[in-house]
């Protein structure tokens, strides 16, 4: 027996008859690009995140980069980022010739530190990009009042948080625009890469939606130096047939892991810290052991398979090889303790209880 760490097959498929239909629209339809599919899921997805616009593009790390080229950033900019993100958050700053900033985050929710901020802030900051990791949203309040202060924009990573809330206002619609990835395993997955922008900013809502089309608004005319990036109609019918069930999903995910922080008790695997419940969707439950590769094999041994998210931090990637001199030593203790044990929907009773009570049993 394995308890796989996301099933997708079981996953997906009570969507499957709904999603054979629109996808049979597509087909009979003849328009494959930006079509009806790509309208009605970005009207429904704007009206779900509670913002004026959302646009379909290619995946997640072309969101946050449409973002920020569509503000006009470059060389000599600075974008302040959590250190212990994904590199998808870091790629899409140096792909505009930026420079990531990078600011520890804390050890307790594993998003950016709000208190160290403002000390990175200098006269070439143009922006703050806060990550949801993990499903979490960030204390927003204080990126707030920083932004005001020094009149920088805010840039959302929401690829892992889709539906987190905070103040009442939905992720997404916390700041001046926001990137989301669907990519398949995520909260709201697609059958293939695909992502979203929303904002309320008309100028940048018209902007990005032309750079996500060769730079155009018009076909033949080219406004600006753009790219190709855009959401398929399959994948478009795809995550608007899932968006109506999102929500559901998300109550059923913050019931797994509540099970698991209400369950595991063994004093050498740290259970993650939650801010307010409504504002953490579980994309993913990740625990902290000190011996990881340890503790990875014997759930595996046991019939239970996790995944590391993330095992090398940014900094110290090849890709980055500049900055190997520099030292975060919470984003290392995060990136080098995380494992992230199995959560989703389609998990059963039996699979939750067989899985903390073999948590329980570990022994470093």
């Amino acid at each position: 027996m394995l308890i796989k760490f996301l099933d997708l097959q079981q996953l997906n498929h009570k969507y499957l008859p709904d999603i054979h239909s629109r996808l049979a629209e597509v087909y009979t339809s003849g328009w494959y690009i930006q079509g009806k599919q790509n309208t009605q899921f970005s009207q429904n997805f704007a009206d779900f995140c509670g913002t004026r616009y959302a646009l379909g593009v290619a995946n997640g790390l072309s969101a946050l980069s449409l973002i920020i080229k569509g503000y006009g950033f470059g060389a000599g900019d600075e974008i302040i980022v959590p250190a212990n993100t994904y590199i998808a958050s870091i790629l899409a700053i140096s792909q505009n010739q930026c420079t990531p900033v990078l600011v520890e985050p804390s050890i307790d929710t594993y998003n950016i530190d709000v208190d160290l901020i403002e000390q990175h802030i200098t006269k070439n900051t143009k922006a703050i990009m806060v990550v949801h990791l993990y499903g979490q949203v960030v204390e927003m309040s204080k990126v707030w009042e920083l932004a005001k202060k020094y009149n920088l924009k805010i840039i959302e990573d929401s690829a892992q948080a889709h539906g987190a809330t905070y103040q009442g206002k939905v992720v997404g619609n916390l700041g001046d625009a926001s990137g989301f990835s669907f990519y398949p395993g995520k909260n709201l997955g697609a059958f293939g890469d695909a992502g979203a922008i929303t904002t309320n900013d008309t100028v940048l809502y018209n902007t990005v939606k032309a750079l996500a089309n060769y730079g155009s608004h018009e076909k033949y005319h080219n406004l600006h130096k753009g790219e190709n990036s855009r959401m398929d109609e399959m994948q478009a019918a795809i995550v608007d047939v899932k968006l109506s069930a999102l929500s559901e999903e998300n109550a059923a995910r913050r019931r797994i892991a509540t099970y698991y922080s209400t369950h595991i008790h063994n004093p050498d695997v740290i259970l993650p810290s939650v801010a307010s419940e409504e504002g953490h969707v579980w994309h993913l439950y990740v625990v902290r052991v000190r011996n990881r590769s340890h503790f990875q094999q014997y759930l595996l041994d046991h019939g239970i398979q996790t995944v590391i998210h993330y095992p090398i931090p940014p900094h110290k990637q090849v890709a980055y090889k500049e900055w190997g001199h520099l030292s975060f030593p919470i984003t290392e203790k995060i990136h080098n303790e995380v494992i992230s044990l199995p959560l989703s929907p389609v998990l059963s009773r039996e699979d939750m209880q067989y899985i903390v009570d073999t948590v329980n049993k570990y022994v470093e």
